[in-house]
């Protein structure tokens, strides 16, 4: 499913226009962002929680060369599913 498959569905689901739904899906991948951009984590009960990982810096291997390389320390976004997202994939 890509954005626009998303939105078509938000729309349906919640009985809201398009434009509404793209405006609310862009407003909650905003909200996302600057939370974790700022350190914090989001917890949906029953979906997941956004938060963000610290990488430690390590040393890796240019596959095509063989020559070891750097990787500097990092942050990530992550997910984790809530047990009722599971439970709901598991079905």
């Amino acid at each position: 499913m890509n954005k626009s498959e998303l939105i078509d569905n938000i729309a349906t689901e919640a009985g809201l226009n398009k434009i509404q739904a793209g405006d609310a899906l862009n407003a909650f991948m905003e909200t996302v962002g600057k939370t974790l951009e700022k350190g914090d984590s989001i917890s949906l009960v029953g979906f997941g929680t956004f938060s963000v990982k610290e990488r430690k810096a390590r040393t890796g291997r240019n596959p095509r060369t063989g020559q070891e390389l750097k990787i500097p320390a990092s942050k990530v976004p992550s997910f984790k599913a809530g047990k009722g997202l599971k439970e709901r994939v598991n079905q």
